[in-house]
């Protein structure tokens, strides 16, 4: 098993414990199941009851709004794939060593969530002009780095304004389980996780930019730890492959073990910002590539695509790779820039086997 860097603290084994990543057997499913789906707590799961909570529309609008559960499930509705992943997925690679929520590469899913648009709900409210930003507020409350806080995100306007991002209410056809967000959660399709805001209660208009900690103490890319360096915001999801590791593994190590002979690799693509043009897969750590077979398009833009590749499996000790690039021609680095939130690392998938 390949190391990690330093050691992992007390503190952070407990955040591995709250949260789980995906099995990568799971990379066999379309649409993963909500339960093998990751998630992310940055706090406590709200206890929420239903038939009492409200969403308020407020701030900069000239018709301040409050909905009910009903009232929004009667509104237009729409189902779509989505594949979500956490900006921090892959930060214990990352050398040296970022201590928070311990994740390799399966901080992934991808669910079909169904809701109202933003943009209907934000239209009857009546924005006023000048209207920067929406701040998205959950009923999640707790500290960060000694700052109390609800959890908040903000969206800039012309990103809330989009078609595709809802106010989702269910997930894989049946209501939010209380951990992805019950009752309702914001889904903003190709944004990294952090931006689709669980439990939500508010939703705000603002005429400037939003400087809550969620926004300016986290999820930036900060290439030092320099306390005056203001970072690069962490958005749209960069491209990245995973391989579903064939064979059978070592129940510590998860090493795998294949029989020799031909061997069917596959796994699931994704960006945030442009289709999957193109996988490739290497049997020699990433030494020499080949062109994988793209699967059917998906469901929608926003869901992963599948893949498959064979290989003639000889006996010995080998690592698995596998890149993808997107339609803007980005393909995923071998070893990504180290950063002080441990944040968007989209290196190269590696499966070490061993074949007999």
């Amino acid at each position: 098993m390949a190391d990690v860097g330093a050691g992992i603290s007390v503190a952070e084994l407990q955040l591995a414990a709250r949260n789980h990543g995906m099995p990568l057997e799971a990379l066999r499913y379309d649409v993963t199941p909500a339960g093998l789906h990751y998630l992310l707590i940055h706090y406590d799961i709200p206890d929420v009851d239903a038939t009492s909570w409200r969403l308020s529309i407020d701030g900069a609008v000239r018709t301040p709004v409050t909905l009910s559960l009903d009232e929004l499930r009667s509104r237009p509705r729409v189902s779509l794939a989505v594949t979500l992943e956490c900006a921090g997925n892959g930060r214990a690679l990352l050398e040296p060593h970022v201590e928070s929520q311990p994740w390799l590469v399966e901080a992934v899913g991808n669910a079909v969530w169904t809701g109202t648009p933003l943009r209907g709900v934000l239209e009857d409210a009546g924005l006023d002009d000048g209207v920067q930003e929406i701040v998205l507020t959950g009923l999640d409350h707790g500290l960060d780095h000694e700052v109390e806080q609800d959890y908040q995100r903000s969206l800039p306007l012309g990103e809330a304004m989009r078609d595709d991002v809802l106010l989702a209410y269910e997930m894989n056809g049946a209501p939010l389980p209380p951990q992805h967000g019950f009752p309702l959660r914001v889904i903003v399709p190709g944004w990294y996780g952090m931006t689709h805001v669980k439990w939500l209660g508010s939703i705000t208009a603002v005429t400037g930019p939003f400087e809550g900690f969620q926004m300016t103490g986290s999820y930036r890319i900060w290439s030092s730890d320099d306390d005056g360096e203001p970072g690069e915001p962490v958005t749209r999801i960069p491209p990245r492959a995973l391989m579903r590791p064939p064979g059978f593994p070592d129940f510590f190590t998860r090493h795998r073990v294949v029989e020799r002979g031909e061997v069917e690799l596959d796994g699931r693509a994704w960006s945030g910002v442009a289709p999957i043009e193109r996988v490739e897969v290497s049997v020699d750590g990433g030494e020499t590539w080949r062109d994988a077979r793209l699967g059917p398009l998906p469901a929608s833009e926003y869901a992963w695509r599948s893949w498959t590749s064979r290989w003639n499996a000889e006996p010995g000790e080998h690592v698995l790779a596998c890149r993808a690039t997107d339609a803007t021609g980005a393909t995923q680095p071998t070893r990504a820039d180290w950063n002080r939130g441990g944040f968007q690392n989209n290196s190269i998938h590696l499966v070490p086997v061993t074949v007999r």
